[in-house]
């Protein structure tokens, strides 16, 4: 398998994570192409490692650690902006991922 279809694999993967409430198992499959890059600097990195926090932050929603989740979701938006100074081949995919993600947020907080 090729970077990109791991790459398309894992982000299509997060989504179906997220849409079956298995926020653990999205974490993990945005691992799979961000721990390899994790000491780069490089902004699409760094999304992705924002798209991991919202996860986390889901994850802890679900164990009421409200505190922790806040904190967590907070890194999230510290990375989001980089949705506008990126360029990539999956930048609408990363779009529809955030929509998503504030989405699912949204839900869980009211």
């Amino acid at each position: 398998m090729n970077k990109d279809s791991l790459h398309e694999q894992a982000l299509e993967e997060f989504v179906l994570c997220l849409n079956e409430e298995r926020f653990y198992d999205a974490h993990e499959a945005l691992e799979a192409i961000w721990f390899p890059r994790r000491f780069e600097d490089n902004l699409e990195v760094k999304l992705i490692k924002g798209f991991i926090n919202a996860s986390v932050c889901f994850e802890l929603i679900k164990k009421q650690r409200f505190t922790s989740a806040s904190k967590v979701w907070n890194n999230y938006l510290k990375y989001r902006p980089l949705l506008y100074k990126i360029d990539s081949l999956y930048l609408n995919k990363y779009h529809q991922i955030a929509r998503h993600l504030e989405s699912i947020k949204y839900k869980k907080i009211s």
